[in-house]
């Protein structure tokens, strides 16, 4: 049996509260007694994403720019939501049709991972989207440009490998994923 103990909260505040973002200063005291009063929790909303797959066994993937880091990426179709008003199914699918213009024949989830536990409070809800289908455009949000790209099942370690996939949600849905494809 472990003697691990959580930390305690004596305090919190929100010091930063925007719809875009959420940041809480919690004063906490560690299981050795000594008080940090700085601790800085971001809240953010958790995230579904979706790894479709089309009955040619190519994945859909989204090409973006993401401004902190400044550059583009290769991410599988993902998005915020709130879990009090929409389940993390249904925000995949509604994601993935966003984004891509694509709706599943088969979908299923395939797991829950916790983004950056140290500081973010939110999870990941993955799901594997099979024989997906063109069902209409692409719906894009006013701060989303994005290009569908198609990569053959067979081809995704390698890029991972390489670094041309480089995000971690991505790379932890595919792990995930891959070995469940048909």
């Amino acid at each position: 049996m472990s003697d691990l103990k959580k930390w305690k909260t004596l305090k919190s505040k929100m010091v930063l509260d925007n719809p875009w973002c959420q940041v809480r200063q919690d004063e906490i005291e560690l299981p050795n007694g000594k008080i940090i009063d700085d601790y800085f929790v971001s809240i953010k909303p958790d995230v579904a994403m979706v790894l479709p797959v089309t009955s040619n066994r190519e994945i859909i993937f989204v090409r973006q720019y993401r401004h902190a880091v400044g550059e583009f990426f290769l991410e599988l179709p993902a998005g915020n939501f709130d879990p009090t008003k929409e389940s993390a199914e249904l925000a995949a699918i509604r994601e993935l049709r966003e984004e891509t213009g694509y709706t599943p024949q088969e979908f299923r989830k395939i797991g829950t991972l916790y983004d950056k536990p140290s500081k973010d409070t939110n999870q990941i809800h993955l799901f594997l989207a099979e024989n997906v289908i063109k069902a209409g455009e692409q719906q894009l949000d006013i701060t989303e440009e994005i290009e569908v790209v198609f990569i053959p099942v067979e081809s995704v370690l390698e890029k991972i490998i390489h670094g041309q996939i480089s995000v971690a949600g991505t790379i932890a849905a595919l792990l995930l994923g891959l070995k469940s494809i048909s």
